[in-house]
């Protein structure tokens, strides 16, 4: 029996993405083999509990949501993860998930957006990115940039320019929350004119940094 080791399973709203706001059941997996400096879930990084993907699928049905998120940690450190994306799928839920960027997506279910981080420098692990996830994006997908400081925006940009990533999917700008002013981030896009959608955590705004939301 297939069995993932996940750390919560929650209802809350969609903080990200273009799926902002949308009221969304969250699968998150315990594990990543990543450590960025700006960090909000280093709580997922042990504990939690063997599950099947069964019981996996009861709890997210007492939440009757039509979008289910896979998040982490990193899931896809869970060979499991690819099972459970496609079972979810199978029963007609529309699914995210949420990658470091830095593991293989290429057996990920067609039908899942996958939201694709690359790491910045400033993140500590920009070493990990595999560039060659790139080739396995497609429209409905999304490509995240977490932004610490001016440089990792400039660095950003240049990687957004190079890869000509606003023609494979939408690419989100996020700047670390009391790290970067999402002012100063926004003004930034608006004198470049870069084809980017900003993005500010709003599960932060409504509920701060807790589990649960």
């Amino acid at each position: 029996m297939s069995q993932l080791r996940i750390n919560e399973i929650f209802y809350s709203l969609q903080g990200e993405t273009s799926r902002v706001g949308l009221p969304t059941v969250f699968i998150r997996l315990t594990g990543c083999p990543l450590r960025c400096s700006y960090c909000d879930t280093s709580y997922a990084f042990t504990g939690g509990q063997e599950n099947s993907i069964d019981q996996i699928l009861e709890q997210v049905k007492k939440h009757q949501a039509h979008y289910v998120t896979v998040t982490g940690g990193e899931p896809l450190a869970q060979k499991n993860c690819i099972s459970l994306l496609k079972k979810l799928c199978d029963e007609g839920y529309e699914v995210s998930l949420e990658t470091s960027g830095a593991l293989d997506v290429s057996q990920v279910d067609s039908r899942v957006m996958k939201v694709l981080d690359i790491k910045t420098p400033a993140s500590g692990e920009v070493q990990k990115n595999l560039w060659d996830n790139l080739n396995e994006l497609n429209t409905q997908d999304e490509i995240k940039f977490v932004l610490c400081d001016e440089a990792d925006y400039i660095w950003a940009s240049k990687v957004l320019a190079e890869h000509d990533l606003s023609k494979k999917c939408c690419v989100l700008f996020a700047p670390v929350q009391d790290t970067l002013s999402p002012r100063n981030l926004a003004d930034w896009i608006l004198r470049d004119h870069l084809p980017v959608r900003m993005q500010v955590q709003l599960h932060k705004l409504l509920w701060g940094n807790v589990p649960g939301h």
